[in-house]
């Protein structure tokens, strides 16, 4: 979405976020595209809704909790909404105060699977949080631009399996075994 569609959008949220919670002090609404956030992929939508807040990391966490236990309901019913509307929108992001605050972080997907029901319906697939660079950032980021893989996290799986094919791998596997033989016989 280019960044002058992404802002008429941006304003249309905005009026519903004032519709949706009325009273609630809602310092401000973004929404985010590749290049805005690290933490948005290529081709996704981060919607940042930021509450004012006091300073200070338990002020900032009892304004979270509070805005979450009055608006639990509408909150889930904004994200089946958003993913109805937006497709590429990945993730709603309720934050407390400033770039330091307190985050409720809703990923948008079928409500009724969970992160971690997803997980185990993945098979033998281990989900894997990582931190990365701006230069890892970029090289996942080709690779999904170029269509090799769909997100980050397939082009992490990718990387491997090309790691993988190195006949260095099958050695440095093979040396691995043999400390391992050795530290068990100690």
């Amino acid at each position: 979405m280019d960044r002058a569609a992404l802002e008429h959008v941006e304003q249309k949220v905005r009026e519903e976020v004032t519709k949706r919670f009325p009273g609630a002090p809602v310092a401000g609404v973004a929404l985010l595209g590749y290049g805005d956030d690290p933490a948005v992929e290529p081709g996704e939508i981060l919607l940042r809704i930021t509450i004012e807040a006091p300073d200070g990391r338990a002020g900032r966490e009892e304004v979270m909790e509070a805005f979450h236990r009055a608006n639990r309901k509408q909150i889930e019913q904004f994200r089946d909404d958003l993913m109805m509307k937006l497709p590429e929108m990945r993730r709603l992001e309720f934050r407390a105060g400033g770039n330091d605050a307190q985050v409720l972080h809703l990923t948008l997907g079928r409500p009724d699977r969970p992160l971690e029901a997803r997980a185990a319906g993945a098979g033998d697939l281990t989900p894997v949080m990582a931190r990365l660079g701006p230069a890892d950032l970029e090289t996942l980021d080709t690779l999904i631009t170029v269509g090799i893989a769909p997100n980050r996290a397939e082009g992490v799986r990718w990387a491997l399996a090309r790691i993988r094919e190195r006949p260095a791998y099958a050695q440095l596997r093979a040396k691995t075994r043999e400390i391992e033989e050795l530290k068990a016989q100690f």
